[in-house]
């Protein structure tokens, strides 16, 4: 096994606070009260942190360093129906993918929480169900990211929720390992078995 560096801090706080946000929006606060509007303008204030940092952070922050071509894509899904073992150091093309979803999910959900509070739109309808359809499709994506989450680990052998708590990938050494720069590694002399 081999320990590489990924996740910056801010890129794991950004991913546990939105998801604490999303959670309790979503399930636990009532969509009435001041507390849902005001996490709502959070989840937004970090979504606009998060694309901020996808321009200017470290390597795999960046957007360009992992937004994927259809070929990745494809070889991602070839990867997984022939059980072939191989993980990326940064996010997968899939991965890649939910990300932008969440990204846009967790926006139209803003925006159109955002209007319902305004006169222009305040107790427009149709607001007010496009604003339930993307909680709805962010609820779905968030259940398929969890899920792929947890299949991927188990293919490839790499923890990745541990990934995403220490900022380190533990990469076993027979899983193929795509875009493998030797500055990512954490003690590049040494691994462990």
């Amino acid at each position: 096994m081999t320990r590489y560096k990924v996740w910056d801090p801010a890129i794991r706080v950004f991913h546990w606070t939105l998801a604490a946000g999303f959670i309790a929006n979503a399930f636990l606060i009532d969509d009435d009260a001041k507390l849902h509007e005001w996490v709502g303008y959070g989840v937004m204030a970090l979504v606009g942190l998060r694309i901020l940092w996808g321009l200017i952070g470290p390597r795999h922050a960046r957007f360009a360093s992992f937004i994927p071509g259809p070929g990745a894509v494809t070889r991602q899904i070839t990867d997984m129906a022939l059980r072939r073992r191989h993980t990326h150091l940064g996010h997968s093309p899939l991965g890649a993918l939910m990300i932008g979803n969440l990204l846009m999910s967790m926006l139209a959900i803003g925006v159109t929480g955002y209007l319902m509070t305004t006169n222009a739109f305040w107790g427009a309808e149709w607001v007010e169900e496009a604003h339930e359809a993307f909680v709805l499709w962010a609820e779905l994506s968030v259940l398929a990211h969890v899920a792929a989450v947890v299949l991927e680990s188990l293919r490839t052998g790499v923890n990745l929720p541990r990934a995403m708590i220490t900022g380190c990938k533990t990469v076993p050494d027979n899983v193929k390992l795509e875009r493998l720069a030797r500055a990512d590694r954490t003690n590049p002399g040494r691994s462990s078995r």
